[in-house]
């Protein structure tokens, strides 16, 4: 993937400043063809400034962005027919039926009439909205208005879908099969960016940037960044998870400790070269019973280990 050519999105610097708050910070992205590409972060880290500056709706601070290969937001009028946005909020017509939502997008498209009908056809089918046809789209569940939007957004058969946390107000069997419509999309040629805040999503995708108040804190494929955390991962359980919890979060070397259930997850750097001889210890002096194990690190623990801060390890460790 070193050729320019496979890349749908090249950004470089990209920057974008309201007064004093940096909403995204020198972001560098390339992202390949015919991928799911993930924005993995939480609420306020500049994924949606990000995706609206790609896409030509706002204009850059500084650094600049080509996408498909047109410069934004310089040709973002030449880009837009060739890209399908949707945003986190449903923003179709609720007084209008999904078929005439679907109209009248192929409308702002000029379809021909045959060509509009076979299209509206075909969308209804495949996002299974034929018993909602006549309904208004006001009124349909969650799911049924992610795949109208959906439908919408690929209507004009784009190159690039750009999608803002598309499943944040849906069950998770929705989310399920919208994420297989998704996939089938991407087989079929279409690059996809997705912004996400769900650890189980950003799974999902060929590859993933982590932002952190604006800035990219890693990019990589799921599993990559799994097996590059720079942390040793240490399963601890035990009876007693609240005072276990409390000790190892005092100890200065230890990154993170998170419960589920009777387990706790302790995110120790690897600069400790015996992260469970540590942690035995730790607890033992501390009269502390608990059984423990090395896991793999999860896309929670990635996350953890490059969005919070360093501690300072005792070199004695």
């Amino acid at each position: 993937m070193n050729n320019a050519a496979e890349f749908v999105i090249e950004a470089s610097g990209l920057t974008k400043r309201f007064g004093d708050l940096v909403a995204v910070d020198h972001l560098d992205l390339n992202v390949p063809r015919s991928l799911v590409y993930g924005f993995l972060g939480p609420n306020g880290s500049g994924k949606t400034t990000a995706i609206r500056m790609l896409c030509g709706l706002l204009t850059p601070t500084e650094g600049g962005a080509r996408v498909l290969g047109h410069a934004v937001p310089g040709d973002a009028n030449k880009l837009k027919p060739h890209i399908g946005y949707m945003t986190q909020r449903f923003s179709l017509y609720g007084d209008l039926t999904i078929q005439e939502n679907l109209e009248f997008i192929a409308d702002i498209y000029s379809y021909s009439r045959s060509d509009k009908r076979n299209r509206i056809e075909d969308l209804i089918d495949r996002y299974d909205l034929s018993a909602q046809r006549n309904q208004f789209a006001g009124t349909m569940s969650g799911g049924q208005k992610q795949r109208l939007a959906l439908a919408c957004a690929v209507l004009n058969k784009p190159d690039l879908l750009l999608l803002d946390e598309p499943t944040s107000a849906v069950d998770p069997k929705s989310r399920r099969d919208f994420w297989e419509k998704l996939f089938a999309l991407a087989n079929s040629g279409t690059t996809i960016l997705v912004s996400t805040h769900y650890m189980d999503e950003a799974e999902r995708c060929h590859r993933l940037a982590i932002l952190d108040h604006g800035r990219k804190v890693a990019d990589g494929a799921p599993s990559e960044l799994q097996a590059s955390t720079g942390m040793s991962v240490v399963e601890v359980t035990t009876d007693q998870t609240y005072t276990v919890q409390t000790e190892l979060k005092s100890l200065p070397q230890v990154r993170s400790v998170t419960q589920l259930g009777v387990r706790l997850r302790v995110l120790v750097p690897e600069a400790i070269s015996k992260p469970l001889a540590f942690i035995d210890q730790a607890l033992s002096s501390a009269g502390l019973k608990a059984e423990t194990v090395l896991v793999e690190a999860s896309l929670e623990d990635v996350f953890v280990a490059v969005t919070e801060p360093d501690t300072q390890l005792d070199a004695a460790a």
